[in-house]
């Protein structure tokens, strides 16, 4: 099972593994408060992509091709959460205030079809 959340929202039991996915640590929180269990930053949009989206919600569908293209390659990262969202529940975490428009929901929609 996956979820994602952001990662400003309180820590929950119900989270199980929790993984950051995004390529810049987010602003205000301490390493220690976190309480993540592991960093794909490598996952990430690429920086260009990530200013180029500036989370405008007009360029969305543009993000989203342009960012599952950039996970083709980068699979071997993509097949490891997969492996680790069949062995117990894992919790993407993200820190865009934007809960609709974000990596991390493209993020679980690549995984989740590869399943």
């Amino acid at each position: 099972m996956i979820k994602i959340k952001r990662i400003y929202n309180p820590v929950s039991r119900d989270d199980g593994k929790r993984i950051l996915v995004d390529r810049l640590w987010p602003r205000g929180i301490k390493r220690e408060d976190a309480k993540i269990d592991e960093w794909f930053k490598d996952i990430a949009p690429s920086d260009s992509l990530r200013k180029w989206f500036a989370h405008d919600q007009s360029k969305w569908e543009g993000f989203k091709k342009r960012y599952k293209e950039e996970l083709k390659g980068k699979a071997d990262l993509v097949e490891r959460l997969k492996a680790e969202s069949k062995k117990k529940k894992i919790t993407l975490l993200f820190s865009a205030r934007d809960i609709e428009y974000n990596n991390a929901l493209v993020l679980k929609e690549v995984i989740e079809d590869k399943q």
